[in-house]
């Protein structure tokens, strides 16, 4: 049922943007942390060869920089001075050859850095996915959804810029920058000195840009997860924020999310904005101090004028790579704040310890379930199950009852392991469920929950979850189990009639309703009914109750419920109540005991009565 998430979504406005500030999306990160880059670039081991590639004519593009002006140098003092129409034509025609090698290299250095990219990013996208889906659901109550989106899809992006536009290119612009500084020192050592004057000006601009930037991009990343987090969770529960009018509000806060977004991409866009017109100022200045100095020179012979030609050349090529190096720097930064967020979530522990190596016993066997008193919390110390302790017998058929909260549900997370024991044991035909391989542990339990989830896509892939061993036949005949058969084939397209993302398209009694046509397609041999039937009519309700007694005849079952009439025929009744058991029996025994379940039977028959 959604309206229960309903105190969850309004509970979000006593939290203030400036308190969603200090989430840890503010991660700080450095532009060299060669732990992060070390570990980063292992990924690119299993395409080493490219990747030695583009380190290789990353240093091949950067030597060939300071031969255009140096090729110019030579035109002009030697054939252009000698009257050498043919040599002039040759320098020419090979420095056109430089242009077209060099853009060559360049063309190579685009592909494979953007390949070498996406495929280190397909990789670890992969690899976090993975991740994600072995992780238990303590890791995900503390994590927003929004926020997982986030790591997985944007940040994932943004590592891309690290191998496209990030080290390969920092790399070129530093080897550049060497390679035309020793040109230019070998060519004219007094003039190089002239043109280093104006460059202390230019590294103060590109420190403060470069710190502007990074602050201004740290803001940006952390209000995109924001947003992500918030639409996810807002759009989700939207029930919920029409029904109180809660539009005004939950409006006023996406637009300070947004407006703080919008200021960080102002910063950054004002930071570029002052930056570059600095570089061509400084580089103007440059130019200017050369001419100054280099005029006098050439007239009085103490300096070539392919000298002087071939420096002003230099000195654009001098300054382009310092003003790159402070935007990809910038890039780089940004790539370690996104691998320092996805190397968190890598590292986080949660994930499900699956060291045991049983397999489940084959289809038919007895199924025994032992709890030995068991006590858990979700949070340190604050308990759910206290002590709790019960046996379920093969094919017997079991239910809980209790108030919210007292536990009910909390068995069924820790029996399926979504959830680990903080004390005790749970055993299958004896055997600790941490023995058996998890994957093999749940094959053996079929769940069906109050909230059921629907994939976007055919009625079919959602009974069989897209399982290669459950044909198109036995989903229909699951279906037909159920009583589920005869609205699905009046759907447009039957079986395969496209349900939407979570089944926005059916009523919450034909979602429930392939829910049990799904469990009973795998055909697990113990079946756990959750709330099942809460989200179903009671004409729907009686049509599939004689069909759940003929599943669960002979199977070893556990049912919770709040209905009563609902487990009235289960072997054996167990009355929770503050995590912990309190009343045993079947239906009538219960009732003669005259305590915690003779109350709420009472109660809830005697309200069923005046409601007809």
């Amino acid at each position: 049922m959604f309206l229960h998430r309903i105190p969850l979504i309004l509970r979000g406005e006593k939290r203030s943007v400036a308190e969603a500030k200090k989430s840890p999306e503010a991660v700080k990160g450095s532009a060299f942390d060669w732990a992060l880059i070390k570990r980063l670039f292992a990924y690119t081991r299993p395409y080493k060869g490219r990747f030695i590639l583009v380190l290789s004519l990353t240093l091949i593009s950067a030597a060939l920089s300071p031969l255009i002006p140096w090729v110019f140098q030579h035109i002009l003092d030697k054939p252009t001075l000698q009257g050498n129409v043919a040599g002039v034509r040759t320098w020419i025609l090979i420095s056109l050859g430089l242009l077209l090698v060099r853009a060559a290299i360049m063309y190579l250095l685009t592909s494979l850095t953007g390949w070498l990219g996406q495929s280190v990013i397909r990789d670890i996208r992969i690899k976090v996915y993975d991740h994600l889906t072995g992780m238990n659901l303590r890791f995900f109550d503390k994590n927003p959804v929004g926020m997982l989106q986030t790591r997985t899809i944007s940040d994932v992006e943004t590592l891309n810029d690290i191998f496209s536009e990030g080290i390969a290119h920092i790399l070129e612009e530093l080897l550049t920058l060497i390679f035309i500084f020793a040109v230019m020192f070998a060519t004219s050592w007094k003039l190089t000195l002239v043109v280093l004057t104006s460059v202390p000006v230019l590294l103060v601009a590109t420190w403060i840009f470069k710190n502007a930037v990074k602050s201004a991009f740290q803001g940006v990343r952390k209000y995109v997860s924001l947003m992500n987090a918030f639409l996810q969770e807002h759009i989700t529960g939207m029930l919920a924020i029409q029904i109180f009018n809660r539009e005004k509000v939950e409006y006023d806060r996406f637009e300070q999310l947004n407006r703080e977004h919008e200021q960080a991409n102002q910063r950054s866009v004002t930071a570029y904005s002052i930056f570059f017109p600095v570089v061509e100022v400084v580089t103007a200045l440059a130019q200017a101090l050369l001419v100054w100095y280099g005029v006098g020179n050439v007239l009085n012979d103490y300096l070539s004028f392919g000298v002087m030609v071939a420096f002003l050349m230099y000195i654009n090529m001098f300054f382009r790579p310092i003003r790159m190096l402070a935007d990809q720097f910038n890039t780089l930064q940004l790539g370690m704040v996104s691998a320092e967020r996805i190397f968190k979530i890598l590292d986080q522990d949660d994930k499900i310890p699956n060291e045991g190596t049983l397999m489940a016993p084959p289809k038919g066997s007895d199924m025994q379930i032992t709890f030995d008193k068991v006590w858990f919390a979700y949070t340190e110390q604050d308990w759910v199950l206290r002590d709790v302790s019960f046996e379920v017998q093969s094919g017997q058929k079991i239910a809980f009852v209790g108030s919210t909260g007292a536990g009910k549900s909390t068995i069924i997370n820790l029996l399926t392991r979504f959830y680990e024991i903080n004390r005790g044991k749970i055993a299958i035909n004896g055997h600790d469920i941490d023995d058996y391989e998890l994957s093999q542990l749940r094959q053996l339990v079929g769940l069906v929950l109050q909230d059921v989830f629907l994939f976007s896509g055919t009625v079919y892939e959602n009974i069989t979850l897209n399982h290669p061993g459950i044909s198109l036949e036995q989903a229909k005949r699951a279906a037909e189990v159920v009583g589920a058969d005869k609205f699905i084939e009046n759907l447009p397209g039957g079986y395969m009639y496209n349900v939407q993302e979570r089944g926005a398209t059916l009523s919450a009694g034909q979602r429930q309703l392939i829910a049990f046509a799904r469990v009973i397609a795998f055909d697990p041999s113990i079946l756990i009914l959750d709330e099942a039937t809460s989200n179903i009519d009671t004409e729907s309700e009686e049509m599939i109750q004689a069909a759940i007694d003929k599943v669960l005849a002979g199977r070893t079952s556990i049912l919770v419920a709040h209905r009563l009439s609902t487990i009235q025929k289960a072997d054996q009744i167990l009355v929770m109540e503050k995590g912990q058991i309190v009343e045993r029996g079947n239906h009538q025994s219960l009732l003669e005991q005259d305590g915690l379940y003779r109350r709420l039977y009472t109660l809830q028959f005697a309200d069923a009565s005046v409601a007809v």
